[in-house]
């Protein structure tokens, strides 16, 4: 194992890295039962051609994932960072957008889950600081369920200014929280849009709320306080891609 590579498990998690064309994939570690589910899901294209295939047993592949609360399902692959997208030169070249930005989550599940999301429901791309991304995180690549591989990933080292400075390129700020003061569905969701979530346990901070044009709220009945990050953001996901013109 290299110093720029890492690991990463689970059948969908590896077989769309196997897909990207822009991933590099060093090693490959399969059962014997994962390689035929690599040739029933791409039979026209061989994805392990020319590749460094080991061969295990589901206990040796245990090793991989034996700190975290995880399965691998039989496959397992060492990978080198995908090259991320500059932020100002993606929105040069684009318009209509609407990108999603992480203003404080941490937690590897949660992000992989919007990461999921956002590629299922088109989003054009997320926003996520530096110090807060688990960019080499099996678990977050698990919850991504393949979605690393499809959705535009920005890394920026500070949201704030990164904020304040989409608003000076015509981009409406949201940000969503559950006081927020108008609801989701009032928004007719035109021109370049920032969708901005804030931490699992503490939402939105008051610095981040200066770079907002609106907070926005999700309705939900009153026997449930609040919604789980990547519930909210899902559905936020969903319903944008539901009204797209």
């Amino acid at each position: 194992m290299n110093k720029s590579s890492y690991f990463i498990v689970g059948k969908h998690p590896v077989i769309e890295a196997l897909k990207n064309n822009n991933r590099k994939v060093l090693k490959l570690f399969l059962t014997e039962e994962s390689k035929k589910t690599i040739h029933r899901v791409s039979p026209k294209k061989n994805l392990i051609k020319d590749l460094k295939v080991f061969f295990k047993t589901k206990k040796e592949l245990d090793n991989y994932c034996k700190n975290e609360n995880i399965l691998h399902q039989g496959f397992v692959a060492e990978v080198e960072k995908l090259e991320y997208i500059e932020l100002k030169s993606f929105i040069r070249k684009n318009n209509k957008l609407n990108l999603a930005c992480l203003a404080g989550a941490t937690d590897p599940r949660n992000i992989g889950s919007i990461i999921r999301s956002a590629s299922a429901f088109n989003i054009d791309g997320l926003i996520v600081r530096e110090r807060d991304f688990p960019a080499t995180s099996k678990l977050m690549y698990k919850a991504a369920s393949g979605g690393t591989e499809h959705l535009n990933i920005f890394i920026v080292s500070n949201i704030n200014s990164t904020l304040k400075s989409l608003r000076e390129n015509n981009f409406w700020i949201y940000g969503f929280d559950g006081s927020g003061n108008k609801d989701l569905k009032e928004i007719k969701w035109e021109g370049n849009n920032v969708l901005v979530f804030g931490s699992e346990g503490y939402g939105m901070k008051k610095h981040t709320e200066k770079y907002l044009d609106f907070t926005i709220k999700i309705e939900i009945n009153n026997k449930i306080e609040s919604l789980n990050l990547s519930n909210s953001a899902s559905i936020v996901f969903h319903h944008i891609n539901s009204n797209k013109k």
